[in-house]
């Protein structure tokens, strides 16, 4: 029995090293086309809150290299900025009023971001969340609906 639980073991732990080998990781483009910010404060909120997902400015940390980690953050990443990406801003592109729903909602960022005091910056108190929303509209616009930010 033990000779079975050893061996067990040491294919896991080949696994798991045959895991990091495989290149699935965040990487940030160059482009930088930021939108025209209504504040610098809906930046810094912005930046606080939704950079890392909706943006080609993601700031990684240590754990988020070790697969299968990596690739559960990589889909994350390439989700959020297929949806709104602060880095691609193109006039009329995204839809201010849905991204300030999300953010009213509490929907974005998600709660999970900030879980075991994770990402601190962007837990958002109401009166953020409020600014947030506003500035997010003002600086979006109505853009063109396409429901790019949630899913219904």
């Amino acid at each position: 029995m033990l000779k079975w639980i050893v061996r067990l073991v040491l294919l896991a732990a080949v696994a798991f090293g045959l895991a990091q080998l495989v290149p699935y990781r965040v990487h940030n483009p160059k482009t930088r086309h930021e939108p025209p910010w209504s504040s610098p404060q809906t930046r810094q909120l912005a930046v606080a809150a939704c950079f890392d997902c909706h943006s080609n400015q993601t700031r990684g940390t240590w754990y988020e290299n070790i697969a299968p980690v990596a690739w559960w953050i990589n889909h994350h990443v390439s989700e959020g900025r297929a949806r709104l990406n602060f880095s691609e801003w193109a006039p009329g592109k995204y839809d201010g009023d849905r991204a300030a729903r999300a953010v009213l909602r509490g929907s974005m960022p998600p709660p999970y971001y900030t879980w075991f005091g994770l990402h601190a910056d962007a837990k958002l108190t109401a009166q953020q969340r409020q600014q947030l929303a506003a500035g997010l509209q003002a600086t979006l616009g109505p853009g063109n609906d396409t429901g790019r930010y949630e899913r219904q």
